[in-house]
């Protein structure tokens, strides 16, 4: 938070501030109420004006998103599985593993209830317009840290918002992949509901990822029409039309067809109909191979997806390196985004969204400006649909 009066400043035209836990749902809400972008419009704006400071002091820089991280999915427990509030020393050995003592747990919070931070998380989407589900996923690899003793609590730097690791070491303790999954297809389930694009968290766990997802959208796959059968209608459609028809079509005006065309254009969408997944994904830091990236292109599933990358996660390794240029070949030049990945705003994260957007513009054989010009509207897109 103590970064956040930075924000005005920044050459990024909109940041998108992610909650993770309990203690920052408020803190992003709070930003949002002062920085918070409202309308489509206000994000409009050309790749040359972002490049200037001078013109990004805009009120409106920010895009919230609610949502609990799989890192801390330990500390939410299922009312529909086990009925009232559980009892802390139950829950905990149910949900970690191994089995954690009773030190460990005395150490850890008293769990909340899934149904009411999906229900608090409503709330609070529906008080933002524009706002998303986020971070939300699952983590293989990720170990609780160690309680805080009285010299580390006493020690702690207040600037930090409260709940994260903050240096402590990490204990033998994982969080069971069946209760992320829970509280992941939760949360999937609110944007589906409401319309919302959502940011996905996928450590060590791309396949499991898929899985939950693939879960959600079971029965609402898109039809797919094979190339053959692409072919033989493109061959009888000479059958179902004549000059007559094409003459009663004609609009015989002074816009001719493209008037007709833009006047189909201007009509407004449908409303938004529920469904049981997210319409649109980010795969957020995405460090899937290639082929995964494949695996999310299938035209029959029915979410829009992106992935996004950044300095800090994408390119911080060898290995993420060494395939970084293949995986961002892979991706549609309509699905990509890019992120700092940061907690902290400022130069430093202007600095590595620049880094991002100069190595995937190199990687694409895009010029700077044409490439920010295509992210400004892939993020554009993800966010508004």
């Amino acid at each position: 938070m103590s970064s956040t009066a930075s924000i005005g400043a920044m050459r990024a035209r909109v940041l998108t501030i992610m909650a993770t836990r309990a203690q920052d749902q408020d803190l992003v809400a709070s930003v949002a109420a002062e920085r918070a972008l409202k309308t489509r419009a206000g994000l409009m704006g050309s790749a040359s004006a972002a490049i200037d400071p001078s013109s990004s002091q805009n009120s409106e820089k920010v895009v919230p998103a609610f949502g609990w991280h799989p890192w801390f999915s330990y500390q939410l427990y299922d009312e529909d599985a086990g009925g009232a509030e559980p009892d802390k020393t139950n829950h905990y050995t149910a949900v970690l593993t191994p089995a954690p003592d009773a030190e460990f747990i005395a150490s850890l919070p008293d769990p909340q209830s899934l149904n009411g931070f999906i229900s608090k998380t409503r709330e609070r989407l529906l008080a933002e317009p524009t706002a998303l589900v986020g971070e939300v996923g699952l983590d293989r690899a990720f170990r609780l840290p160690w309680g805080w003793n009285g010299a580390q609590q006493s020690e702690r730097d207040e600037k930090i918002t409260p709940g994260g690791r903050e240096g402590r070491t990490l204990s033998p303790y994982h969080v069971k992949m069946p209760h992320q999954v829970l509280v992941l297809k939760a949360q999937l389930r609110l944007a589906g509901e409401l319309g919302r694009p959502v940011s996905v968290h996928g450590v060590q766990a791309h396949g499991v990822v898929f899985d939950a997802l693939a879960s959600l959208w079971k029965g609402h796959e898109k039809e797919v029409i094979s190339k053959r059968e692409k072919k033989l209608v493109a061959k009888g459609a000479e059958d179902f039309s004549s000059s007559e028809d094409e003459e009663d079509d004609y609009d015989d005006d002074d816009e001719g067809w493209s008037g007709r065309k833009a006047a189909v254009a201007k009509k407004p969408p449908p409303p938004y109909q529920p469904k049981p997944f997210p319409p649109r994904i980010c795969l957020h830091s995405f460090s899937g191979p290639p082929q995964m990236v494949s695996q999310y292109l299938n035209p029959a599933i029915p979410a829009r997806m992106f992935f996004s990358f950044s300095m800090v996660v994408n390119l911080s390794t060898a290995g993420g390196e060494s395939k970084f240029a293949d995986v961002i070949r892979a991706c549609p030049d309509d699905q990509i985004l890019v992120e700092s990945d940061l907690h902290t705003a400022g130069e430093d994260m202007d600095h590595y969204l620049e880094q991002m957007c100069r190595r995937i513009c190199d990687v694409k054989g895009w010029t700077l400006v044409e490439g920010l010009e295509r992210l400004r509207k892939n993020y554009e897109e993800f966010i508004f649909g």
